[in-house]
Formats: C-alpha cells, sequence, structure tokens
C-alpha cells in the first residue's frame, strides 16, 4: 500500500489532472488573449470577457462540484471493494446536473443585459458582454457533462483519458479561436468576440462527445440513466447542496472582486482580468496535486487506512508548496512578456503590472488551501468545507475589501483581500484534518 502514494504513483494522478484542470482557464486565457489584440475595441472587448468569464465561472463552480461529489463516493466504494453497488449513479448525477443547466441558461438568457448592469458594465462593454454570453452560455451543458465524467474517471483513479479530452478541447478551442476571431482574407469574415464564443462552445461540444465515447468504452459505467435512484443519490445532493452553498460564498468573492474593479475604469478592469485569469491558471496548475489528494484520501477513508491518509497529506503539503514556488518564479522571469501576450494599452499594461507580484505571492498561499480542499472533498466532509469558505468569505474577504477599497487602494485592495482570503481558508482545513484523523492513526 505504501506504494500508492510514492511520488511517482502520485505524479501519475497529479500530472494528467494538472493538464487537464488547465483546460478552463485556457480557453478563458485563450479569449482574451485573441480578443484582447482585435483591431477594434480591444480594451472593451477584453473587458467584456472578464466579466462573462467571471459569471460563467461561477455557474461552473456551482454546478460543476457535480464532479467531487461523484469522484468522493466512487472512490470510497472503490476503496471498499464495491464499485458494483454505484454503478448507475454517475448517470443519474449526470442527467440532474444536465437538466439543471438548461433551465439556467432559460432563465439567465433574456436576462443578459440586466445581469451584467451588475457587475457594473455599460456601453460598449455591456453590448459586447451580452453578445458574447448569448452565445458561449450554450457550451454550459456540455461543460458541465465533462465535468461529471471526469468525477467518474477520477473515483476510478484515472486520470488519463480526462487529460487526453481536455488536450484536444483547448487545441481546438485556439484554432478555432485565431480563426474565428481574426477571419482569414477571402474565405472567413473576423468575428471578433463573437468568434471567440463560437469557438469555446465548439470546443466544449466535442470535449462532451469524447468524454461520453471514453467513459463507455474504457469503464463498466453505463451512461443509460435508470431508475430508481441509486441509495447514494440522497448523500449525493446533499453534498451538492453544501458545496452549492460553498460556491455562491466563493464567487460573492469573485463578484465584489469583479465589480469593484469595473467600477475603477476600463483599464483596471482590463487588467484585472488578465490577473485573475493568471490566478486560475496558477490554482488550477496546484489543483493537479489537490486532485490527486481527493481520488487518493477518498480511496484510503473507505479501505480506513488512516495511517496512509497523514502520509499522504504530509506528501502533498510538500509537493504542492514546491510547485506553487515554481509556478511564482516562472511568473517572476516572464513578468514583462506576459502582459503584452494580453494587451498592448500602455493604460493596461501599468495597472497589471502593478498587482502582478500579489498574484506570484499567493501561490504557494493557495497550494496550501486547495490541497486540503481537495482531500476534504475526497473524503466528503463537504459541511465543514461550507462553513470555512463562508468564514472566510463573509468575515475576512468582504470587510477587508470594503475597508481596503475606502482607501482608495483600487486592485491593490482586492488582491491584498485574495491574498487573506486564500490563507484563511487554509488554515482551518489543515487543522481540522490533523484533529481528525491522528488520533485514528
Amino acid at each position: 500500500m505504501i506504494s500508492d502514494i510514492s511520488f511517482k504513483h502520485i505524479n501519475k494522478l497529479a500530472i494528467p489532472a494538472l493538464i487537464s484542470g488547465i483546460s478552463e482557464p485556457i480557453l478563458s486565457l485563450t479569449d482574451a488573449a485573441i480578443v484582447g489584440n482585435i483591431t477594434v475595441n480591444a480594451t472593451e472587448a477584453l473587458a467584456a470577457v472578464g466579466i462573462v468569464s467571471t459569471f460563467l465561472s461561477m455557474l461552473i463552480w456551482v454546478l460543476g462540484q457535480t464532479r467531487s461529489a461523484i469522484s468522493s463516493i466512487v472512490s470510497q466504494y472503490l476503496g471498499a471493494d464495491q464499485l458494483d453497488k454505484i454503478k448507475n449513479l454517475p448517470a443519474q448525477a449526470i442527467f440532474i446536473i444536465t437538466s439543471i443547466s438548461i433551465f439556467i441558461i432559460l432563465f439567465t438568457y433574456p436576462f443578459a443585459s440586466s445581469i451584467f448592469k451588475l457587475y457594473n458594465a455599460s456601453n460598449v462593454i455591456l453590448d459586447y458582454s451580452v453578445l458574447y454570453y448569448k452565445i458561449r452560455v450554450f457550451g454550459f451543458p456540455f461543460t458541465l457533462f465533462t465535468m461529471a465524467v471526469f468525477g467518474a474517471f477520477r473515483g476510478l483513479q484515472n486520470t488519463y483519458y480526462p487529460m487526453i479530452i481536455a488536450i484536444l478541447g483547448t487545441l481546438i478551442n485556439i484554432v478555432l479561436d485565431v480563426i474565428l476571431v481574426y477571419g482569414i482574407d477571402g474565405f472567413i469574415e473576423p468575428m471578433n468576440i463573437a468568434g471567440a464564443a463560437y469557438a469555446s462552445v465548439f470546443s466544449q461540444f466535442i470535449m462532451a462527445l469524447c468524454s461520453a465515447y471514453f467513459l463507455l468504452k474504457k469503464t463498466a459505467i453505463p451512461l443509460k440513466i435508470s431508475f430508481p435512484f441509486n441509495k447514494e443519490i440522497k448523500r449525493f445532493v446533499f453534498m451538492i447542496l453544501n458545496l452549492f452553498v460553498r460556491t455562491i460564498a466563493l464567487n460573492v468573492t469573485l463578484y465584489f472582486a469583479s465589480s469593484f474593479a469595473t467600477s475603477y475604469g476600463a483599464e483596471y478592469i482590463a487588467a484585472y482580468t488578465i490577473a485573475i485569469n493568471l490566478w486560475f491558471l496558477g490554482a488550477f496548475i496546484i489543483d493537479g496535486y489537490a486532485s490527486a489528494g481527493n481520488i487518493l484520501s477518498g480511496k484510503f477513508f473507505g479501505a480506513k487506512a488512516y495511517n496512509l491518509l497523514i502520509q499522504l497529506s504530509n506528501q502533498l503539503i510538500k509537493y504542492g508548496i514546491i510547485v506553487g514556488i515554481i509556478t511564482a518564479i516562472i511568473g517572476a522571469v516572464f513578468y514583462v512578456p506576459i502582459g503584452h501576450v494580453f494587451t498592448s494599452d500602455p493604460k493596461v499594461l501599468i495597472a497589471f503590472y502593478d498587482i502582478f507580484w500579489m498574484v506570484l505571492l499567493m501561490q504557494p498561499f493557495c497550494a496550501l488551501a486547495f490541497i486540503f480542499d481537495g482531500m476534504f472533498k475526497g473524503l466528503g466532509k463537504m459541511k465543514f468545507l461550507r462553513n470555512v469558505l463562508l468564514f472566510s468569505t463573509f468575515i475576512v474577504f468582504v470587510p477587508l475589501l470594503f475597508w481596503l477599497d475606502s482607501l482608495d487602494y483600487k486592485l491593490y485592495a482586492i488582491f491584498t483581500a485574495l491574498t487573506v482570503w486564500i490563507i484563511a481558508r487554509g488554515i482551518p482545513l489543515i487543522i481540522k484534518f490533523r484533529r481528525l484523523f491522528l488520533p485514528l492513526v
């Protein structure tokens, strides 16, 4: 069993999970980089992509928690050698979550303008936000379907096929972004920001098709819905509800950050868009090891191998901090060129360079928070995760942001509050984990 938490085995799970995990932020980063360099209203288009990406991330993170819930239950049953008892659960979960996503499209589509006014978008930025959202939202059910299938694969201790699917989807998105945004002279007219949205939807559709294919061909888990509901569907729903509340709190943080940045002016929301998407990228890189923790902790918990849980946590802390430091160093080395990838607007670049160092400084703290976040999801301890995020958001982040904003710190206020928020998320998880499992060892 010790070999199950060797460096080699952890990386066998973490590296493919890392690669598949960064597909979503890369989709948004690709849109931002390409749209930020169009010839007409580039800064406004970049701001619109940032606002819509923030809102879509909220929806995806709220409902995409299906992945963690499915992964937790499947991995625990795998560890207990009782996988046959929940084979029909993933299909039922996918049915529930995709049905909800279609309802959300019907509810938000007519009110897109009102939604983005809440983010302080106006004039050209508002028009672009509505245009971009009304196309890209149709990829939402495909994204949730793919994430749920990824959860089933993770529960089965397999991150290889999700990696293949994510790489394919990302490559398709990049190629189509270039073609549809800029056009091909004599063949395709430039579609600007609409082209970026169409590219994302098509790539998400292809990823969903590939996910269905690999799940049916490479596992014994069916996609055909069967009734009655599995006995674990109740626990699944309660996990989702706790994660739902937790993710609402998470997106309150992102909403206030985005809304405040927008209120400072176009160059500030554009700079914030670049910085927060790079932060997402760094977070998802670290999340590769959080995913390994999620996958293995559920299996060890199901097998009651508590000593391995403690060993796993110790190793993941070390690996996560190393990855966080490496990420920060790479960002520091390419500090200036990174900004020019996304925009040539001098005002945006100045605002971005002023706060990018804070994004880099956060990376090791993110490592600790995300790794234990992943482990608690694997353990199925969603209620505690909910409470920690409610505390860090409403008791720590929101009051701190309003206070720093009153001092006119602008983007400094946002990223200082985010840094303290991350620390407030990580420390309680570490303490709780030790109190739960050290006595059992």
